[in-house]
């Protein structure tokens, strides 16, 4: 079955037969998400995440999808303290939604709950919520599980559409930044794609007016303001890491432009 990963373990889809005495104790502990740089963002989303993160975009075509950058190395999240606390206010759906996470066989038609057993919280002793009654049917936990996942489903929609508009108006460009440590090591996080701000003031009026209608102007613009906020990230680096004495970057200046 499709899912994106990322965080995801053994992934099942959750029926009663299997799980029928599971129940999932969840916590404050994000560790499970401590070793990816970026996750999906919903374009619903951007409002509150634009404050704490860069929100930029990864992939090609029906694969592009706004991300949040959490670290300048792959394997690392910035935005996760020693003792797995998330060190922000806002904390992405994506991983709001963990263990859970639906599949699909057929591109989306038909999609199945399924649940990250290698999740720590996942117990057969009755710690936290049960996913499913003594009578085999589901809890109304597991259906508040459930109303999160097909909302989270149709943001993820109306986030692709945004994003084949940006595409269609060739608005996009490859994001490069290079920064240099105290140690005098420089790193460069790319990868990424950026709204380039010289090709979205040359858009026709009829063009900008499409992207106003239906709100995707208003998250042009949180993007390109988030980019601010990639110094955010730079400071959790760990100092036994590397102290950083400068960071130079390629990404768009800002300007006076609003909205």
């Amino acid at each position: 079955m499709a899912t994106q990963l990322l965080i995801y373990g053994q992934v099942e889809a959750v029926n009663k037969q299997r799980h029928q005495d599971w129940s999932i104790k969840a916590g404050k502990d994000f560790s499970f998400a401590k070793k990816v740089n970026s996750v999906p963002l919903m374009a619903v989303e951007f409002a509150s995440a634009a404050a704490d993160y860069s929100i930029v975009f990864a992939g090609s075509g029906e694969d592009l999808l706004p991300v949040v950058i959490m670290g300048i190395r792959e394997d690392e999240n910035l935005y996760i303290d020693t003792a797995g606390a998330w060190n922000v206010d806002y904390v992405p759906a994506f991983i709001r939604r963990y263990p859970f996470v639906f599949a699909s066989t057929d591109e989306g038609d038909t999609l199945t709950l399924c649940v990250d057993e290698d999740y720590e919280g996942c117990n057969q002793e009755g710690r936290g919520e049960r996913l499913f009654d003594s009578e085999g049917e589901r809890t109304q936990y597991l259906g508040k599980v459930l109303d999160f996942l097909q909302d989270y489903q149709q943001h993820f929609q109306r986030t692709q559409a945004f994003c084949k508009q940006l595409n269609a108006l060739g608005l996009l460009e490859e994001m490069g930044a290079k920064f240099t440590l105290s140690s005098g090591e420089e790193r460069t996080l790319s990868g990424f794609k950026v709204i380039n701000r010289e090709k979205l003031k040359a858009l026709s009026a009829e063009d900008v007016q499409k992207l106003f209608d239906n709100d995707g102007l208003e998250l042009v613009y949180l993007h390109l303001q988030s980019m601010q906020n990639l110094r955010k990230v730079l400071k959790n680096i760990p100092v036994d890491a590397a102290l950083i004495s400068s960071a130079e970057s390629d990404l768009p200046a800002n300007d006076s432009t609003q909205h």
